[in-house]
């Protein structure tokens, strides 16, 4: 706290009729300051004190006749600025006012100004002048005559009174100030985590604590009105893409933005809040019509179709939303939360970018992904995966110079379930880099193993899903399956989606040129259904594109399909990188890929995905010959590896 400077004050008021009075006054006070000086040095000394350095003070004295005289005199000071610090009052000032008609008058003005009633009389009840004036305790009583020092001690105690009150006003206004600042500071302090409990840092939409506390309430007005209300769950569509490709800051600039367009579809007494993750719940005030809500759900839809440019990407995003009613579809928050969830699983269900009501059985569906959630983190532990390998051939040549490691699950009660329907799964809980650590592990311990049983060495591809690409510790993750295993890196190849190697080309190129360094070969996984730059992929440091089967499905057909299938097999030849096409089905893909110089090709034309034994077997009924390093990817140096060719 500041040091609080001590205001001096030796301003003296004499108010009495007698102008004899007044010059014994001054004579006693005005003399100068060496005689208040050795008084107050005196009185100094018999507290212990030491008087301080300097010149000591002296008294100003002023004069005033009658009492009008000496308030106007106290309002001119206090005009001025410079207040009486004491007065001494005669009680008796005819033909004027009296001493205590004086004295209020005096304190209505400056209700600081010590007083000291001088009297020459005794016919007062001074208990009932005191009682007059309040009992205050800025008043002292002196009957005439009086000594030199009573008046000395008297100006002297009271000037110093009032000094000391002025430092003691001030202190406390500064500790009120301070107080006052505290006070508004934990006012704003509360009041931001009261705004930071209730509301999602991100967006700045109530979080799920007050929405859980918006819907009861709604529920109590519902329930008092006997009306209606809907909660509407919106779950953006692929997001987890966003995030994997672009990263978690665009992910949540994506979030910001619709929590934006969300807010401008509704009404000022509805709700929008964000529940996590991707996910927005939107309480629908209650409303006589039942399709108010289902207008809100197409609002939405249409408002989230216009792109987001981030990272200087346009993004298109969608919503896949449920709606659930009270009381119709639901009496309790968690059931009515629960039941438009349902709906927004449906709606994915049925191509995502829709809307649908709740349905009694949608619940069903719902339960079953979460049971199915539920098992899939018990799977690894429980070793109910296995990979199967597809064999990868040399299109030219039907030579098997490969294999792809697909992930199979092997559900101890549903049996076997495809992949379509684990791996979103996986994604969206953040299951997938586990999984896909396993996979590494499983394939290159699986190919190590064929070559310690007398096998041919062959190469095993697998695929990095776009968030365990990210995770930052790929390359190690990789070296260490290689170490364990025991396997030459040459023999391992890594397939990653156009998107996710797009996403942050820069990144990507470092990650690629590490696991390049290693030996490990690099294939992008289906090329020509993403967003590719022509400039950056001549960059990478890759061995392999992969033609997607949805071109390869219509080559026959389609004249556009076998012109981009067509394209895409100059571009990577210019590039110096091999072609691999995927889908291939039957003899007249296998012929016209052959025209157009394909590489290699895998597909169910040759075989489909088999298990360990049945790929094992496959590969035994091959015989084998020494191949031309051509067979091999461009840009390296290999040793010469046995591979198969059908009998």
């Amino acid at each position: 706290m500041a040091k609080i400077s001590t205001p001096v004050n030796r301003r003296i008021l004499i108010i009495d009729d007698n102008q004899e009075i007044h010059g014994d006054f001054r004579k006693v006070i005005g003399a100068g300051p060496d005689a208040a000086g050795a008084l107050a040095a005196a009185e100094l000394a018999l507290l212990g004190e030491q008087s301080p350095s300097g010149a000591s003070p002296g008294y100003e004295v002023d004069s005033a006749y009658q009492g009008q005289e000496g308030v106007a005199k106290v309002q001119q000071a206090l005009d001025e600025g410079r207040p009486y610090a004491m007065a001494f009052v005669d009680m008796r000032m005819p033909p004027g006012w009296d001493g205590l008609e004086t004295i209020e008058r005096l304190w209505a003005i400056d209700p600081d100004v010590q007083v000291v009633i001088c009297s020459a009389h005794s016919d007062y009840d001074w208990t009932d002048v005191v009682a007059r004036l309040d009992n205050s305790d800025k008043l002292l009583v002196v009957k005439k005559p009086f000594e030199a020092i009573e008046v000395l001690q008297c100006a002297n105690a009271l000037t110093r009174k009032w000094q000391n009150e002025r430092i003691v006003r001030r202190q406390v206004e500064t500790l009120e100030q301070a107080v006052d600042a505290r006070t508004q500071g934990l006012e704003t302090a509360n009041k931001q985590l009261r705004h930071l409990a209730t509301h999602d840092a991100l967006t700045g939409l109530p979080n799920r604590v007050l929405m859980d506390d918006r819907l009861s309430q709604s529920i109590v007005v519902a329930d008092r009105q006997g009306q209606t209300f809907a909660v509407l769950l919106a779950d953006l569509d692929r997001f987890k893409l966003v995030n994997d490709s672009l990263g978690h800051r665009a992910g949540d600039e994506l979030l910001k933005e619709v929590a934006q367009r969300l807010r401008s579809v509704v009404r000022d007494v509805d709700t929008v809040a964000r529940l996590g993750g991707d996910e927005f719940v939107l309480i629908i005030a209650p409303s006589p019509e039942r399709d108010a809500a289902q207008q809100v759900a197409k609002r939405i839809i249409d408002v989230l179709q216009a792109s987001v440019r981030i990272a200087g990407i346009e993004i298109h995003t969608s919503p896949s939303i449920g709606i659930a009613f009270y009381p119709g579809d639901a009496s309790t928050v968690e059931t009515l939360l629960a039941h438009a969830d349902a709906a927004m699983y449906f709606a994915k269900q049925r191509g995502r970018n829709n809307f649908q009501c709740f349905m009694p059985g949608m619940n069903t569906a719902t339960q079953e992904k979460v049971k199915l959630e539920s098992d899939l983190r018990v799977a690894l532990e429980k070793k109910q995966f296995e990979l199967h390998y597809q064999p990868k051939v040399n299109t030219a040549t039907g030579i098997m110079h490969g294999a792809e490691a697909l992930l199979r699950w092997k559900h101890p009660v549903h049996g076997s379930i495809p992949p379509a329907e684990f791996i979103p799964i996986a994604e969206e809980s953040g299951l997938i880099g586990g999984i896909g650590a396993w996979v590494v592990r499983e394939a290159c311990r699986q190919a190590r193993a064929w070559q310690v049983a007398g096998l041919p060495p062959l190469r095993v591809a697998v695929n990095l899903s776009p968030s365990q690409f990210r995770q930052g510790n790929i390359v190690e993750m990789i070296a260490d399956a290689l170490d364990l295993a025991g396997l030459e890196a040459r023999f391992l190849e890594v397939e990653l989606t156009e998107s996710t190697v797009m996403s942050d080309p820069e990144e990507s190129i470092a990650i690629l040129e590490k696991l390049s360094k290693m030996g490990v070969l690099v294939s992008v996984d289906d090329f020509g259904t993403g967003y590719s730059s022509m400039s950056y992929l001549r960059r990478f440091p890759i061995d392999k594109l992969k033609i997607d089967r949805g071109f390869i499905s219509e080559i026959m057909s389609r004249t556009e399909d076998a012109s981009i299938v067509r394209a895409i097999i100059s571009l990577a030849h210019s590039l110096k990188l091999k072609v691999v096409a995927e889908g291939v089905e039957s003899t007249e893909q296998l012929e016209f890929l052959k025209t157009l110089g394909c590489d290699q090709y895998q597909g169910f034309h040759y075989s489909k995905a088999l298990p360990v034994a049945d790929f094992e077997a496959l590969v035994r009924s091959r015989r084998y010959e020494e191949p031309e390093l051509s067979e091999f990817d461009p840009g390296r140096t290999h040793s010469k590896l046995a591979v198969y060719r059908p009998r």
